[in-house]
């Protein structure tokens, strides 16, 4: 038995139930969000243990073999989605990627147990893929069951984009991405482009491109694929469950992660809270959502004790991918951090530069959105929040070859207003082995 998954109002509204392939995004009552809501009492049929085995099973099989459905969120298909047929199955192999105890970071920070979780290893590059393989096979599906969708859209700091580009043409499914002109790195923005995507270049911000999106969704005109869609949120909880796996099933003490629209806070509580509910695992883990200094409403709300997040126009920011004022999942997030006793933090350019470049020089290589989640774990551990003794994962949202850009500038001491004291720059010298020579002597 695996029950039957719904799309529910998240604040309950009462009556508002709807299939997963409904293509709907707001409570027709209250226009809050949806969120899909598993039959628990089915899954709670398998014992913890059974579903421990399982999963290990899974993993080993998808090892064997060129047709093997290598996927770390289709193998815990029923913690997910669990009515999805396999035929309408869009994977590229996204998840199982790498924990890294990052040793020396971690021992300069004085946090001796801190763990890099890195999700930049899905095929498009960031963690975007792990929700993105759920939405498109369930339009999929969808599309099989006979709803007229006419193109999957969204709107993009680059990420999202990359990732519905890419699973669209595994699909065969037209997508058109909404991006601020100017103001993502020309590696995301390459991405769509490859792919075949249409993308709409606005002269505007995020926050902008996401309310003309949304106004389209809500004609009909397209499918909405953001964070707004419950969807997305189903296979990014799947973080949740790989991070336990990894560790024997024993749940870290803090669990920091960068945060601009505040989806992924959310999905990660929702892959820990059904873990507890399964008694797979024992407690929670505290959440610590990081955000730029610059583009920090969730910490703004969480310092003033406030019961809403109240936007703000968010100012240039090296870590791109969360500029953004307006975050969709607000009310999801500050549900999260009620439920694990959470924290926010923010960090500054000066801030995030500094740890992007400490990190790198441990070998670790992350981009600027990681290094806001590491510079928020250094200011805890410095106030005494978090202590030695505690286990503390970062999750890293996407790899550091996508800010390439990022990376140069602040070798070469281009970065206005960024003391850049780690700075390598390339050492110009002849051409002659006399000159080299003389140089390392």
């Amino acid at each position: 038995m695996i029950g039957v998954s719904e799309l529910c109002c998240f604040h309950r509204c009462e009556g508002v139930r709807f299939a997963v392939t409904e293509p709907i995004y707001r409570c027709p009552n209250c226009r809050g969000l949806l969120e899909v809501v598993h039959d628990v009492d089915a899954l709670r049929e398998t014992s913890a243990a059974e579903w421990k085995s399982r999963f290990q099973e899974r993993a080993g099989a998808a090892s064997k073999g060129p047709k093997a459905l290598h996927s770390g969120v289709w193998d815990k298909r029923e913690w997910v989605m669990p009515g999805l047929a396999d035929e309408h199955i869009v994977s590229l192999g996204e998840g199982r990627s790498t924990l890294s105890w990052a040793r020396q970071l971690g021992a300069s920070m004085g946090v001796p147990e801190l763990y890099v979780k890195q999700c930049g290893q899905s095929p498009t590059g960031s963690f975007k893929d792990l929700g993105m393989t759920v939405l498109v096979s369930v339009v999929k599906q969808a599309i099989a069951e006979g709803r007229p969708i006419r193109a999957l859209a969204c709107a993009s700091t680059g990420d999202t984009s990359a990732a519905l580009a890419a699973y669209g043409a595994q699909a065969g499914l037209p997508v058109v991405v909404l991006l601020p002109r100017g103001k993502i790195s020309t590696a995301q923005l390459v991405q769509p482009l490859a792919s075949g995507a249409k993308v709409l270049a606005l002269d505007g911000d995020f926050d902008q491109c996401m309310r003309v999106v949304d106004e389209l969704a809500e004609e009909g005109r397209v499918y909405l694929a953001n964070s707004m869609n419950a969807l997305r949120l189903e296979g990014q909880k799947s973080v949740a469950f790989e991070l336990a796996e990894q560790l024997d099933w024993q749940i870290p003490d803090f669990i920091a992660l960068p945060s601009g629209n505040l989806g992924n806070g959310y999905a990660l509580y929702l892959g820990l809270r059904l873990m507890l509910e399964l008694g797979v695992i024992t407690r929670l883990p505290r959440l610590i959502l990081a955000q730029a200094e610059s583009a920090n409403p969730l910490y703004r709300a969480f310092i003033d004790g406030a019961p809403t997040v109240t936007p703000i126009v968010a100012g240039p920011t090296l870590a791109s991918a969360i500029r953004i004022g307006n975050p969709v999942s607000a009310t999801r997030a500050l549900k999260a951090l009620a439920a694990t006793n959470g924290l926010v933090e923010q960090a500054s350019e000066q801030e995030l530069c500094e740890l992007a470049a400490r990190a790198d020089r441990t070998g670790l290589s992350v981009c600027p959105h990681t290094a806001v989640a590491l510079a928020a774990v250094s200011k805890l551990a410095r106030a005494g929040i978090i202590a030695p003794h505690h286990r503390v994962v970062v999750i890293s949202t996407a790899s550091a070859l996508k800010f390439t850009e990022f990376k140069v500038r602040y070798h070469e001491g281009a970065i206005p207003e960024v003391r850049c004291e780690h700075a390598n720059a390339p050492v110009p010298i002849p051409a002659t082995a006399t000159a080299v020579r003389a140089w390392l002597d």
